[in-house]
């Protein structure tokens, strides 16, 4: 622990919804679930879980200061991140094009 004071959640409805999933990193370095919440959980049923997201690769792809910039701002006003926002970016327009290709309907 990094000497932070943590909120213990003994109840669910402790926990709020969140906007974003930075939001919700960001309560969660500061909260803990209590034992009872703990307890009370039980083991997870098999096929309860959602499937795992498929595997991604790491892909470098260079951009100068100015469109970095840009991209890190329009991410940030849609509380997202921009590798995020850029991953959704490219699957819209690799859409689009396979559209206008008739790769797809």
């Amino acid at each position: 622990m990094t000497g932070r004071q943590m909120t213990t959640i003994r109840r669910w409805d402790q926990v709020p919804r969140f906007a974003s999933e930075a939001e919700e990193a960001e309560f969660w370095a500061t909260h803990e679930l209590g034992e009872g919440v703990l307890a009370g959980m039980g083991p997870v049923r098999e096929g309860e879980l959602p499937p795992p997201r498929p595997r991604t690769r790491p892909v470098a792809v260079r951009f100068d200061d100015a469109t970095l910039r840009r991209l890190k701002i329009l991410a940030a006003r849609r509380h997202k991140g921009y590798q995020t926002l850029l991953k959704e970016f490219v699957l819209e327009r690799l859409y689009e094009e396979e559209k206008r290709e008739g790769i797809v309907g």
